[in-house]
């Protein structure tokens, strides 16, 4: 029996590992093909020439090369015009 009442259970005690996100390969910096350039939640990060995108995202080499990170002006679906950081390789 318990002692203290309407004691209930503890909802948010769960904790999951981090996803490491962020970008593994820096500018300037050589890859082979294939290599993972950006890990990603969405299309922060656009792929340019020399990459391919995943189905989660993820910015692939898609040649040898040198890895090139530039701003961009895109246009979105509203019309709005936002820069984002376009990644490519050469």
């Amino acid at each position: 029996m318990s002692h203290v009442k309407a004691g209930g259970t503890a909802k948010n005690v769960h904790d999951s590992p981090g996803q490491r996100l962020g970008v593994k390969r820096s500018g300037g910096q050589k890859v082979r093909t294939g290599e993972v350039l950006v890990r990603q939640v969405g299309m922060t990060k656009r792929p340019g020439v020399g990459t391919k995108m995943s189905r989660n995202f993820t910015i692939h080499a898609a040649k040898d090369g040198v890895v090139n990170f530039q701003t961009r002006k895109v246009r979105l679906f509203t019309g709005k015009s936002v820069r984002r950081t376009e990644v490519t390789v050469q």
